[in-house]
């Protein structure tokens, strides 16, 4: 029997760039919704225990609402990703959105990480995009869904495309960066996108 209502799929993030992208990439069948913004730590060593946290985190403050309680199944998921370059030992790493400080942006992190890599040479300056999705039910973690892409960093930002460190993320396979790749493009070859198209299928098979 055909569903009549898209099914409901909560995502726990303040950046609005990762929501948009999440909720173009689901389709009709899929409604991703986003949650109030909710003080949650995020200090764990690895992309997956950060996920996990900030999942569990907003579920069960989903739980508590009122508005929101009524929703059963509950399903939410957070994502923790971040940029790994090779040359500087894996950093940024998890502290990527904080690299340049507690009052970082998106410009003074780019600013950070090329004055970092300045006079290392295009050969060691590999580096890729790490994403780990977890997906919670009704409070408790139900898996966690994995995604990375290869590239460098090169030497000026190119594109004003994506966010965060896209600019400065050259793909070798389509010779651009990620700053200067249309959305869908950048979606079918990303981090975020390998991890949750692994998430959609899932949701897919347990919940139609």
């Amino acid at each position: 029997m055909a569903r009549s209502a898209p099914l409901r799929l909560f995502c726990a993030t303040s950046n609005r760039g990762k929501l948009r992208e999440f909720c173009r990439a689901a389709g009709a069948d899929i409604r991703i919704e986003g949650l109030s913004a909710t003080p949650c730590p995020e200090d764990g060593a690895t992309f997956d225990e950060n996920a996990v946290s900030k999942a569990l985190c907003y579920s069960r403050a989903a739980l508590a609402n009122a508005a929101l309680s009524i929703v059963r199944p509950l399903y939410v998921f957070a994502d923790d990703s971040g940029l790994a370059v090779d040359a500087l030992g894996g950093e940024p790493g998890v502290h990527s959105a904080r690299f340049s400080g507690a009052d970082a942006t998106e410009v003074s992190n780019n600013k950070l990480l090329l004055e970092r890599l300045q006079g290392v040479p295009a050969a060691e300056r590999m580096a890729r995009f790490v994403c780990a999705i977890a997906l919670t039910l009704d409070g408790e973690l139900v898996r966690t869904f994995h995604g990375s892409v290869e590239g460098r960093i090169a030497d000026i930002p190119a594109g004003s495309r994506g966010f965060g460190y896209d600019p400065l993320f050259f793909y070798p396979p389509l010779s651009r960066s990620f700053g200067e790749l249309p959305e869908e493009e950048k979606w079918a070859h990303s981090h975020r996108g390998k991890a949750f198209r692994q998430i959609l299928d899932w949701f897919r098979n347990r919940c139609t």
